[in-house]
């Protein structure tokens, strides 16, 4: 609704608004009338009659102004059929425009990439910010900023091309990147995934690669989001509990999936130059899904993929997942050494990864009493509750081996 909505009104901030104003409408009448048959079509036609309102109350006389009411009228008076059909033919040039609008370098990559996700997606400003790894006001601050930037910029809504579409090429990758990620491993809430992130994340990458074909690293982001996508209905059992990767039953594993995102990555390859970073984590994915059992899995080239990945893009994050390929294969002293380098990192204070991982070493050291400690820290710093407990079952599970150790 917002992406159709900025096409018309060039104007984020008020799109936004109208599309709450649309769907507080549906809340207050649904529950007597009924869901119509076409509730998309409902919630545009209601938008776009707010889009007119408020252009007539506040009388404005420009004629850009007048021109989009015009325009705003005449689509309001078409049937409900062919404005949902209208809506389903234009929406995914809409959402690529929206994505490519909003990442217009008038603004830092940081705002581009918040306004985005909170645009596209819905993510709450806390989600950003935890994606981020920065305060919760910085994000909302970044995105306030954004909005009346763009506003003000009165920039066109458009995918744009040549030089234009390279300046925020890397940023939009950014983007459908980390909404791929929020869909893979939710930052909160009750439930592991969020599969509709993840499809709305490749969707837009699919549509990108056949507008940029002969760039590598927009197809090895679809690779990579392909492959990882393949374990989605492995990754959570019958009651939506998490399955880690060394327990997933690999016969689950999406075969289409996996044999799109090998032929997107091999596009990437052929490209013939050198992998950028979404390449690489697509090579990881690839060691992964080539491997028939989890003992199959060739650590060592993935230590490797993360290493050279640590240099193209340095960040602690990447840093600790290499710990994590470092101790699958040359044990965990070699990880752990890793880890306990990035304990006093800032960026990682409150990642709760940083001590699940830590827990999980100790725990293949048989330092059963620290893992269970890590596992309660890691436990306390995420948001999502599925999450949550998984790591409260392995502190229970630490602490319950070394009572056994101690009494017998």
């Amino acid at each position: 609704m917002i992406a159709s909505l900025v096409r018309m009104v060039r104007d984020v901030g008020l799109a936004e608004e109208l599309a709450q104003d649309a769907l507080v409408a549906a809340l207050e009448r649904w529950p007597d009338a009924g869901v119509p048959e076409n509730p998309g079509a409902w919630l545009m036609v209601t938008a776009k009659r707010r889009a007119i309102d408020r252009i007539r109350r506040r009388q404005r006389l420009e004629v850009k102004h007048d021109e989009i009411a015009r325009d705003l009228a005449f689509r309001q008076e078409a049937a409900v059929s062919d404005l949902e059909a209208a809506l389903d033919d234009d929406i995914g040039d809409d959402l690529l425009g929206l994505v490519f609008t909003a990442c217009h370098p008038v603004r830092s990559a940081e705002a581009r990439v918040a306004l985005t996700l909170r645009l596209l997606c819905g993510l709450t400003t806390d989600e950003i910010a935890r994606a981020f790894l920065v305060p919760e006001p910085t994000v909302a601050q970044r995105m306030l900023r954004a909005k009346r930037t763009l506003a003000n910029a009165g920039l066109a809504f458009e995918i744009p091309r040549g030089v234009d579409r390279a300046a925020r090429l890397g940023t939009v990758l950014e983007v459908i990147y980390l909404v791929f990620n929020e869909g893979y491993l939710a930052t909160s809430g009750d439930d592991w995934t969020r599969p509709t992130l993840c499809e709305e994340a490749l969707r837009l990458g699919r549509v990108l690669a056949e507008l940029t074909p002969d760039e590598s690293e927009v197809h090895g982001l679809v690779a990579l989001m392909e492959i990882q996508a393949s374990r989605l209905g492995a990754r959570v059992g019958p009651d939506g509990e998490p399955v880690l990767l060394p327990a997933q039953n690999r016969a689950r594993w999406d075969q289409l999936l996996i044999q799109r995102g090998l032929a997107a990555l091999a596009r990437a390859e052929a490209l013939g130059e050198r992998l950028g970073p979404y390449a690489l984590q697509a090579e990881i994915a690839a060691c992964h899904a080539r491997a028939l059992t989890a003992q199959d899995t060739d650590w060592i080239s993935i230590a490797a993929f993360y290493q050279a990945l640590a240099l193209a893009t340095p960040s602690p994050v990447v840093e600790l997942n290499r710990a994590v390929a470092v101790g699958m294969a040359f044990g965990a002293s070699a990880g752990l050494e890793l880890v306990d380098a990035l304990a006093h990192d800032p960026m990682l204070r409150s990642y709760h990864l940083l001590p699940s991982v830590r827990g999980d070493l100790l725990e293949k050291l048989g330092r059963l009493a620290e893992a269970s400690a890590e596992f309660e820290r890691a436990a306390a710093l995420t948001r999502n509750a599925r999450e949550r407990t998984l790591l409260l079952d392995r502190a229970n599970v630490c602490r319950g081996r070394v009572d056994a150790l101690s009494t017998g």
